[in-house]
């Protein structure tokens, strides 16, 4: 069973990495755009929301991929 905490808890860490990428570094490109039905403009204009997105995002993955590398009490509160 912990095994397949594990592998659920990595593969949603990468998932909110992806997330990260694309809302901070492809907002505004082609791909970006195309992924969330966004127009040019109105990706210019939410462009630093985006960006906050993407950073909150890479900090829920963060913290459950230090909750898996350093399981002491208080880190595995972090993945439960």
């Amino acid at each position: 069973m912990q095994t397949l905490i594990t592998i659920l808890v990595i593969f949603i860490a990468l998932e909110h990495y992806a997330f990260l990428y694309l809302e901070m570094f492809l907002w505004t490109k082609k791909v970006g755009r195309k992924i969330f039905h966004n127009t040019e403009e109105e990706a210019k204009r939410t462009k630093v929301l985006a960006a906050n997105q993407g950073l909150y995002n890479g900090f829920l993955a963060s913290g459950l991929m230090f909750g898996l590398f350093y399981p002491d009490v208080h880190a595995l509160g972090l993945i439960l």
